[in-house]
């Protein structure tokens, strides 16, 4: 009987391990990463993504302007992102000030002061971020396949306005796809597209 209660305890405390840990090996956060990437563009993208530890590491370096992004283990939910490599020092800074306890308001102001002062510097041109994204039953953890996954599209174009785009700055009402204008005449405006 001290045998099985043995047993069972140990296995209980494995699980609870992994539930807390369970960081995805590096080949499926590749792949699911990847699922947010233009179908062409998947093979030589970058790839960011965690350690066992959940530490943020390089996973792959590719050789196109795509950088992506795996699944945070420390999120609810599955939320993957490819993004234009001239917006790395934009997420790059969003990344450090959220470890520092930054909540989205204080990293909005951040980011802006920095930006207004040249610290931090924006794309010149339009440049895309894709996003692909789940709810953490739908993502299987050994497999790297996705149920029910969401892809939505954001151009980033700082400091657009309503009136430099035709833009509309809220959804429309009248349908999925309509694009419309974020934060706008902000150095962070962008395009949202949520087919």
């Amino acid at each position: 009987m001290k045998a099985i209660l043995f047993f069972i305890t140990v296995m209980t405390v494995c699980c609870q391990s992994y539930a807390q840990n369970n960081v995805p090996s590096a080949d499926i956060q590749i792949k699911s990463a990847l699922l947010a990437a233009p179908q062409e563009k998947r093979d030589s993208c970058t790839v960011y993504g965690y350690s066992a530890d959940k530490q943020f590491i390089l996973l792959r370096k590719g050789t196109n302007e795509l950088i992506c992004l795996a699944d945070d283990p420390n999120q609810a939910g599955f939320s993957v992102a490819c993004y234009y490599k001239d917006l790395e020092p934009f997420m790059k800074r969003g990344r450090e000030l959220r470890k520092q306890g930054m909540n989205d308001q204080q990293i909005f102001d951040a980011r802006e002061k920095e930006v207004k002062a040249g610290s931090l510097q924006m794309p010149k041109q339009p440049a895309a971020l894709y996003v692909y994204s789940a709810e953490d039953k739908d993502f299987d953890h050994t497999t790297g396949e996705v149920k029910n996954g969401y892809l939505r599209y954001v151009i980033y174009v700082p400091y657009a306005t309503s009136a430099s785009t035709g833009l509309p700055e809220k959804p429309s009402g009248s349908g999925k796809g309509m694009p419309w204008l974020m934060n706008a005449g902000t150095y962070r405006a962008h395009i949202m597209i949520n087919p």
